[in-house]
C-alpha cells in the first residue's frame, strides 16, 4: 500500500520534504540568533556608563562613529555656513523639521549641527554669526530605512537624511561623517535628544527577528503537515482502488 512512496513523482517530493525541513529549522534558529544578540547588545549598553556623562572632547578624536562613540558629548568650533531644513520630523508625538546648519571648522571640513526642531509652519531661524564653539550629542550619519529618513522629492533647502553622503553633493567643502544634535538649542527652537546606538535597541527590527523565527517554525511544520496530507490522499486512493471503489467513468 505504501508503494507508491517510491514512485518517481514521490521521490522528488521526499527529497523536497527532507531538504526544506533542515533549512526551515537552520532559518528560523538563525533568526532566533539574531534576536538573541540584539538582547544581549541592549543589556550590554544599559550596563554601560551613560556616555553623555562622559566629559566633552574634540569630535575628530571619536571619529569614526560606532557603538561605543555614538552619543558622546564632542565639541567643535568654527563658523556657520550652509543650512537646511530636515523636514517629517517628530519629536515629543508632534510633526516638525530638524534645523540643520554645516558648522564650518578651521581644518576646512564642515560638521552637520542640529541645532533644534521646529515646529511646522514656524519661520527658520538663522544661524548665529561669527566663530561659535558648539557642545552636542555625537551621532552616526543617517542610512536609508533609519526613522524619518525620506529620499528624493525634496525643494532645494531641504535634507531628507543626514549623511556625509547626501551632503556632500550639496555643499562645496567636505563633511565630516557624523553629525551632533545640541544639548541647549536656541532661537525658539527645541533640542533633538541623542538617538541610541544602532542596533543596541529592542527596537521593531528586533522583534521582527523573532517573528520570522516563529515564521520559519511554521513553514517547517507546514511541510511535514503536506506530507502526511498527501500521502493519506494516496493512501486512502489506493485502498478505494482495491476496494472498486474509484469513480465511474
Amino acid at each position: 500500500m505504501y508503494r507508491f512512496l517510491v514512485t518517481p513523482r514521490w521521490w522528488g517530493i521526499n527529497v523536497f520534504v527532507v531538504l526544506a525541513i533542515p533549512f526551515c529549522i537552520f532559518m528560523g534558529m538563525w533568526q532566533l540568533g539574531r534576536f538573541e544578540d540584539r538582547v544581549d547588545t541592549h543589556r550590554a549598553a544599559e550596563a554601560k556608563p551613560d556616555p553623555a556623562k562622559r566629559p566633552a572632547v574634540a569630535v575628530a578624536s571619536l571619529l569614526p562613529v560606532d557603538q561605543e562613540t555614538s552619543g558622546r558629548h564632542v565639541t567643535a568650533t568654527g563658523r556657520y555656513a550652509d543650512q537646511f531644513v530636515v523636514p517629517d520630523r517628530k519629536l515629543d508625538g508632534r510633526t516638525g523639521s530638524y534645523v540643520l546648519t554645516m558648522l564650518r571648522t578651521d581644518d576646512g571640513k564642515a560638521l552637520p549641527v542640529v541645532r533644534g526642531w521646529l515646529a511646522g509652519g514656524e519661520k527658520t531661524p538663522a544661524p548665529p554669526t561669527g566663530e561659535v564653539t558648539v557642545t552636542g550629542a555625537l551621532q552616526a550619519s543617517e542610512a536609508v530605512g533609519s526613522d524619518g529618513v525620506r529620499s528624493g522629492g525634496l525643494p532645494t533647502g531641504q535634507l531628507g537624511m543626514i549623511s556625509a553622503a547626501s551632503l556632500v553633493n550639496l555643499v562645496p567643502y567636505g563633511v565630516y561623517d557624523a553629525w551632533v544634535t545640541v544639548g541647549q538649542a536656541s532661537d525658539g527652537l527645541l533640542p533633538v535628544p541623542a538617538a541610541a546606538p544602532q542596533n543596541t535597541g529592542l527596537d521593531m527590527k528586533a522583534f521582527q527577528n523573532l517573528g520570522y523565527t516563529g515564521e520559519w517554525f511554521v513553514f517547517a511544520g507546514f511541510v511535514v503537515f503536506m506530507w502526511f496530507r498527501l500521502a493519506r490522499r494516496e493512501v486512502e486512493t489506493a485502498r478505494d482502488e482495491a476496494l472498486g471503489l474509484g469513480t465511474a467513468a
